[in-house]
């Protein structure tokens, strides 16, 4: 390996002892007769200290280095309390990677503002940027928590196809594709094959899924190509079952992080605080109350951006499920009660994170409710032979990162939570 040693991993133990460190030169500080440069890596920075007249070579190689080159240093770690992380490294051994042009499309340490589209056309330097690699740990530990619970409550980790011969969900907002001598589709969500797999016997299914949809929304919270926590599971009661495993997976997920991560939430400067369960259920009859004191708002309307957030404002809690939406507000897979569906949504400070639902599991009722929202049955026969050899009752959801760690995180755009964002303008890096 061409390390021995992240940052981090260096303590008293290694003091004395030969060493082979690399990274990034971030700064270099030329005194004449000895210089400092900092590394920086995965974990932090680190320091080597090269005197000029014990090896004049090194000294030579490391000042003549630009910011942002990729080194490797071997040498002996040394004691030193006035320094960063109490030690540093003593180079016997440089070897050069890679020098970095000049001058950079965008300061790494240096309080030079940028803008927004700058950072995202420069991505893999935005990267490196602490405050931006903070999320991205996050995130990783989102991701790892909330499946770590699901896989202790039973469920499976399965892929789910990402062409499909028609749209998943129904509507038009779907990227069409050539596949080969024919038209096929990004799916939306895995939202039909979780379903059918409620029929195979694997009764508690999650996948991380990748959401594809061709709305032509440009705001701070919507993504063309984005990532959830999809999960479905069978032998349920009633929508309570998911919505408990959705609260439940957040606590689990929020907790471990609020442990594991508290140098980046640090580095964010910013306060990680989540309500204790249960989270507070409103019905979308109470919303209606609510929001009709303020605007003009009619029963069977849809949420936008501005009634969530108007809503969040006039509620005392942070986190809270709205459920009993009107049927005809839902997919045609929500199981009906009267005029109302069995389905929620998951809000949190003013932004749907969660949408799930029981799910109708009897075929004729199924096909009742698609002739209603006048679909095309014939695109759907796939689908909906699950139904007809014995399916249970059911129900999941679709859980966004990107939105969650958005407000947990209390950014402003959206688009700070995924590596590489595709919006209707951004199609590259």
């Amino acid at each position: 390996m061409l390390r021995s040693h992240y940052c981090s991993e260096v303590d008293e133990n290694v003091y004395g002892r030969k060493i082979r460190i690399a990274g990034w030169v971030e700064d270099i500080r030329n005194l004449g007769g000895i210089a400092f440069i900092i590394i920086r890596d995965r974990t932090g920075r680190m320091q080597i200290t090269s005197i000029k007249k014990e090896n004049p070579e090194i000294f030579n190689e490391l000042t003549s280095l630009t910011r942002e080159s990729v080194v490797s240093a071997s040498g002996t770690c040394q004691k030193n309390e006035k320094v960063m992380n109490g030690w540093e490294l003593m180079p016997e051994k440089i070897h050069v990677f890679s020098k970095a042009e000049t001058p950079l499309p965008m300061g790494i340490i240096d309080k030079v503002n940028v803008d927004f589209d700058t950072r995202l056309d420069n991505r893999i330097i935005d990267l490196r940027r602490d405050k931006v690699k903070a999320i991205f740990m996050i995130r990783h530990s989102f991701i790892g928590y909330a499946t770590e619970f699901l896989r202790k409550n039973g469920f499976i980790e399965v892929h789910t196809p990402k062409i499909s011969s028609a749209p998943s969900e129904g509507g038009t907002e779907v990227f069409k594709i050539s596949y080969f001598d024919r038209d096929a589709y990004l799916v939306q969500s895995p939202q039909l094959y979780k379903q059918m797999l409620m029929a195979s016997g694997l009764d508690k299914v999650y996948e991380i899924a990748w959401y594809f949809r061709a709305e032509e929304h440009d705001t701070s919270r919507h993504l063309n190509e984005s990532t959830a926590i999809d999960m479905e599971m069978a032998f349920i009661e009633d929508e309570e079952d998911v919505m408990k495993i959705a609260e439940c997976m957040t606590d689990y997920a929020v907790q471990k992080i609020l442990d594991e991560n508290s140098k980046e939430i640090e580095i964010l400067n910013t306060e990680v605080d989540m309500p204790s369960l249960p989270y507070p259920r409103i019905s979308y009859d109470e919303v209606v109350e609510i929001l009709q004191k303020e605007i003009d708002f009619k029963w069977g309307d849809d949420l936008g951006t501005d009634e969530e957030n108007l809503l969040a404002q006039k509620l005392d809690y942070e986190i809270y499920f709205i459920k009993s939406f009107p049927l005809e507000a839902k997919p045609f897979y929500a199981m009906p009660s009267g005029k109302y569906a069995r389905a929620f949504d998951l809000e949190y400070k003013g932004i749907e994170i969660a949408s799930g639902a029981q799910r109708i599991h009897e075929y004729d009722m199924l096909i009742k409710r698609m002739e209603e929202k006048g679909m095309n049955i014939e695109n759907f026969s796939d689908y909906l032979k699950a139904f007809q050899y014995g399916m249970p009752p059911h129900g999941g959801y679709g859980y966004g990162i990107e939105r969650f760690l958005m407000r947990l995180l209390n950014l402003r755009n959206i688009r700070e939570c995924i590596l590489f964002p595709r919006d209707r303008k951004r199609l590259r890096p």
